[in-house]
């Protein structure tokens, strides 16, 4: 495929998902400014997230460090902001620090305590997220409803991060508007404590509409702008 044919590819697939976001925008009583659209390039090539940037995406995101920090080198020259949204194991805290904007998946006490100290070592801030397991179940990534205001705590007072609010997939087999309106409460009560903490990041190329419709501030979209995702070669 020339690389004609793949920018005219995104460019279509971003028109799409930008047409659904306005229609869910109008239904929801919202302005498309409230809403960042994150790209999701994981699998993808670096050659695709300097097309999205030419198409005018700014924000990207990525679930494998691995993968991440070598398309953050390829990419150095944009001016990105690069958000971690996948699992985080706490060895791995010092690489993402080096170039993660923005932590998604902040769901115990450990993870905490390692990015506050890598951010502090490195000399950075980073916005954190606590991902909430909607399910009630932590195994797939994030902290039980009944943990989350601890650990926003936690979060607000460490050096080196900064509280930005929560994060979470709709559960596999429940209805996405009821799970998000969930969310929406547990983001809700993290606000009137920590008044900053405004960010919802939910939906992503199925179910964006649904968590539009719940406040969602920022939307994690894959599939829907770069293709059917394909298998990794090693």
């Amino acid at each position: 495929m020339t690389e004609t044919t793949r920018r005219d590819e995104i460019a279509a697939g971003l028109a799409e998902v930008e047409a659904s976001i306005a229609e869910a925008c109008r239904a929801a009583g919202r302005a498309r400014e409230e809403l960042t659209l994150i790209a999701v390039s994981k699998t993808y090539p670096a050659s695709d997230v300097r097309l999205l940037a030419a198409l005018g995406v700014t924000d990207v995101g990525e679930n494998r460090d691995q993968e991440a920090s070598a398309k953050v080198r390829e990419c150095a020259d944009l001016d990105l902001t690069w958000h971690f949204i996948g699992q985080l194991q706490t060895n791995k805290a010092r690489s993402v620090v080096g170039y993660a904007d923005v932590v998604h998946s902040v769901d115990r006490p450990r993870l905490v305590t390692a990015l506050s100290q890598e951010a502090v070592r490195a000399g950075r801030e980073i916005t954190c997220l606590v991902q909430v397991a909607l399910d009630g179940d932590p195994g797939r990534g994030g902290a039980r409803p009944a943990d989350v205001a601890a650990l926003a705590e936690a979060l607000a007072a460490a050096p080196g991060v900064r509280l930005g609010g929560v994060m979470a997939v709709a559960p596999l087999g429940e209805e996405p508007g009821r799970a998000f309106a969930r969310l929406r409460e547990i983001a809700q009560v993290m606000r009137d404590a920590h008044p900053g903490a405004d960010v919802i990041s939910a939906g992503m190329s199925g179910d964006m509409s649904e968590a539009i419709a719940n406040g969602a501030t920022h939307l994690r979209v894959g599939t829907a702008l770069l293709g059917r995702r394909k298998p990794l070669v090693r």
